[in-house]
C-alpha cells in the first residue's frame, strides 16, 4: 500500500444511517494525488452533474492530502469537494486549523458523505469509533457554539467541523467551518451539508502516519522550511501583518475594488489594512497545523459600538468586502462583520461584495425603498453590519442578500451590477490594474476565484518573478503555470502560501520520500494539469461553456476614473484565444482528443 496515505476512505450513507469503510484507490492517488485531486475524481465518477445540488443525489468529499498530518510546512489543508450550489460547478473549498491533520491521524484520507438524513445528526470519529449521532441539541447554534458542544459530547480535545444557521437555511453563500473559526468558504458548500440535515463532525486521532523514506523526508522538510524562512513575504510580511498587509499594497498601485468596483482606489484604505489591524484590533497572530507562517490573527474590537468582541481576524479578503467594497475604512465595523460571518457560517467575500452590490442598487434607485429596512448607502457602516447580521439569521431581505450578489442583482432588474463570474463574486483584486487576475477571474473552474491562479504573487509581489502588471503578453502562460502548480498543492495537502518559498520540486521531493510514488517537477505539474481539465470537463457537462469565462462589463468597458491606475479596462480577449491554445483546447474551450489522452482522461 502507498505511504503518505492513511490508506482508508470513510463512506456515510446519511439516508441508510450506513458507515462503510473502503481502501483508498491507487491508481487515482498516483494520478490526482490527493485532497482536491481525488476528491474531484470521485464526484467525477459519482454524481450527475445534472444534478441538484441540494437534492440527496449530491455528495460531499472532505479531503486531506498525503502531506496531511506529517511534518511538511502548512500541509494540514482540508478540501471540501461537491457539486456548488452557488453556480453549479464542482467546487472544492479549501480550509485551514488542524481538523485535516486529526483526520488522518485517526485513520482516514477522506470521508464522503451521501444521501440525507431524516433528522440532524453529526459523526463522531474516535480513531477506528464511528458513530452517527443525534444534533438536535447543536442544529441551529452559530459556528463556535457547536464547536464547543460537538467537543464536549465527545473529546475536549477533539477537532471539529460545523455548518451555522446560514447553511442551515440553505444559502448559496454559506461554508463549512472548521473549529469554529477557519472556512471553507466558496460557493456554498455548507448549504449542501444543511440540505443533508448534517450539522458537523468531531475528530479526535492518536495514530501516525507512515512515511515511505523518512530521512528522505526529513532532508525534504528541512529545505523547504529554510526556503520558507529566506522569503520575505512568507517570514515577515504575513506573520507581521496577516494577509491585510496587501490592503496598501494593491491600493497604491489602483487595483483595490471600490464602491462594488466602480473605482480601484479608495482614499482610506489605510483605515482597514494590516497595519492599522497590528495598532488597532491585533491580539497575537496564529498559525494552522505545522504552519511556519502563522498568518492568522486573533483580534479584539477595542473602541466604537462594537467593542468588546473577539475572534479571529479579519483577512485581507474580508477587510476588503466589507472594507473598500462597501465604501468603509471603520476597522472595528469590518471586524465585526467578519465575526458575523463565522458565527452565522458565510463566505466573507461573497458576503461583502453582495451588500456593496445592494448598495448600488439601492443608491441608484434600482432597489425601491420599501424593500430596504433602513438606506443602503456606500460608507454606512452601521447599515453593513446590519446587513451582514440579516444575511446570516436569514430575516427579512437577509433572505435574498443570502444567495449572493447575481441572484440579487437579477432580481432587480440589473445583473449587470453583480461583481462575479459564473454567479461566484470577485475576489479583491481589480482586473483592470493587473490583467493576469482577471484572465484566472474568467477560467476558474469554481468561478472568479483568485486562490485558483494566484498570478498576483508575480504581477504585484515580484515572486517568484517579476512581471508588467498591465502587460497583456505572457500572461496566458502565466496563468495557466499558475493554475496547475495550485491545483497540484490543493492535492497534496500543503497551504497555498508555502508557494511563496517553495516550488515544484520542493512538492515533488516531499511527495516522492512521503508516499513513494516517483514525482519530478514535470509529472508533479502535469497532475495539476490533469485536475484542471478533469475540472472543466465536469463543469461543462454541468452547462457551462466558453460563453462563461468572461468577466463583469464594467472591468472590460468602464475606464477606472481615478487613482495611479486611471484609464485602465481589461481587454480579456486579448488573451484569452492564447489561454485555450496552451491549454491544449480548441476556440470554444473544450479539450482536444489529443490533450486528454495526454493526461489520461477519457
Amino acid at each position: 500500500m502507498l505511504k503518505g496515505f492513511a490508506g482508508t476512505i470513510l463512506r456515510v450513507n446519511l439516508s441508510k444511517g450506513a458507515i462503510l469503510r473502503e481502501e483508498i484507490n491507487e491508481e487515482w492517488a498516483r494520478l490526482y494525488i490527493g485532497g482536491r485531486g481525488y476528491g474531484g475524481k470521485l464526484i467525477y465518477e459519482e454524481v450527475n452533474p445534472a444534478a441538484d445540488p441540494l437534492a440527496p443525489e449530491n455528495k460531499v468529499v472532505l479531503a486531506t492530502g498525503p502531506l496531511g498530518g506529517t511534518t511538511a510546512p502548512a500541509a494540514g489543508r482540508m478540501m471540501v469537494v461537491t457539486k456548488g450550489p452557488l453556480n453549479g460547478s464542482l467546487a472544492c473549498s479549501n480550509a485551514g486549523g488542524y481538523f485535516g491533520t486529526e483526520l488522518k491521524m485517526a485513520g482516514f484520507d477522506m470521508i464522503v458523505l451521501e444521501g440525507k438524513s431524516k433528522n440532524p445528526v453529526y459523526l463522531s470519529i474516535m480513531n477506528d469509533q464511528v458513530e452517527i449521532r443525534d444534533a438536535s441539541g447543536i442544529w441551529g447554534k452559530i459556528a463556535h457554539e457547536a464547536d464547543s458542544l460537538l467537543r464536549a459530547a465527545t473529546h475536549t480535545e477533539a477537532r471539529t467541523m460545523q455548518i451555522g444557521p446560514a447553511a442551515e437555511k440553505l444559502s448559496l453563500i454559506s461554508c463549512v467551518m472548521f473549529d469554529g473559526h477557519r472556512a471553507s468558504g466558496r460557493t456554498g458548500v455548507g448549504a449542501v451539508l444543511g440540505s443533508k440535515n448534517f450539522k458537523g463532525i468531531s475528530v479526535r486521532g492518536t495514530r501516525g502516519v507512515e512515511i515511505n523514506d523518512y530521512e528522505g523526508f526529513k532532508q525534504a522538510v528541512e529545505k523547504a522550511y529554510a526556503k520558507l524562512k529566506a522569503h520575505p513575504v512568507a517570514s515577515q510580511g504575513l506573520p507581521t501583518y496577516g494577509t491585510a498587509v496587501l490592503v496598501n499594497i494593491l491600493n497604491d498601485i489602483g487595483s483595490l475594488p471600490t464602491k462594488n468596483a466602480q473605482n480601484a482606489y479608495f482614499a482610506t484604505a489605510d483605515g482597514i489594512s494590516g497595519e492599522t489591524m497590528v495598532k488597532k484590533t491585533l491580539i497575537k497572530n496564529k498559525g494552522c497545523g505545522a504552519c511556519p507562517i502563522g498568518c492568522g490573527r486573533i483580534t479584539e474590537i477595542r473602541e466604537g459600538a462594537y467593542k468588546g468582541s473577539k475572534g479571529e481576524g479579519p483577512e485581507y479578503e474580508t477587510a476588503w468586502s466589507f472594507g473598500a467594497m462597501c465604501g468603509i475604512d471603520d476597522i472595528s465595523a469590518v471586524t465585526k462583520a467578519h465575526y458575523l460571518c463565522d458565527d452565522y457560517g458565510l463566505d466573507g467575500i461573497s458576503a461583502g461584495v453582495t451588500i456593496a452590490c445592494a448598495m448600488e442598487l439601492y443608491e441608484k434607485g434600482y432597489m425601491p425603498k420599501k424593500d430596504a429596512p433602513f438606506p443602503i448607502r456606500f460608507g454606512d457602516s452601521a447599515a453593513m453590519v446590519n446587513l451582514t447580521q440579516l444575511m446570516g439569521s436569514g430575516e427579512g431581505i437577509g433572505a435574498l442578500l443570502a444567495q449572493g450578489s447575481f441572484r440579487l442583482a437579477e432580481h432587480y432588474g440589473h445583473p449587470e451590477l453583480s461583481m462575479s463570474v459564473k454567479k461566484q463574486e470577485i475576489a479583491a483584486y481589480d482586473p483592470r490594474g493587473v490583467k493576469g487576475i482577471g484572465l484566472e477571474f474568467a477560467t476558474s473552474n469554481r468561478g472568479a476565484c483568485h486562490v485558483r491562479g494566484y498570478t498576483i504573487a508575480a504581477e504585484v509581489l515580484g515572486t517568484p518573478v517579476s512581471v508588467d502588471r498591465l502587460a497583456y503578453e505572457g500572461k496566458a502562460a502565466l496563468t495557466k503555470a499558475f493554475q496547475d502548480l495550485t491545483a497540484a498543492v490543493d492535492a497534496s495537502g500543503a497551504c497555498l502560501f508555502t508557494t511563496f518559498g517553495m516550488d515544484a520540486a520542493n512538492y515533488a521531493e516531499l511527495l516522492t520520500a512521503a508516499t513513494g510514488i516517483p514525482y519530478s517537477e514535470a509529472s508533479l505539474v502535469q497532475a495539476g494539469e490533469r485536475i484542471w481539465n478533469l475540472e472543466r470537463l465536469w463543469n461543462q457537462k454541468a452547462g457551462f461553456t466558453a460563453k462563461d469565462d468572461t468577466l463583469p462589463k464594467r472591468f472590460l468597458t468602464e475606464q477606472i476614473p481615478s487613482g495611479p491606475s486611471k484609464g485602465e479596462v481589461n481587454d480579456l480577449h486579448k488573451m484569452l484565444p492564447e489561454y485555450y491554445q496552451l491549454r491544449g483546447w480548441d476556440s470554444e474551450g473544450n479539450p482536444s482528443k489529443e490533450k486528454l489522452k495526454e493526461l489520461g482522461l477519457r
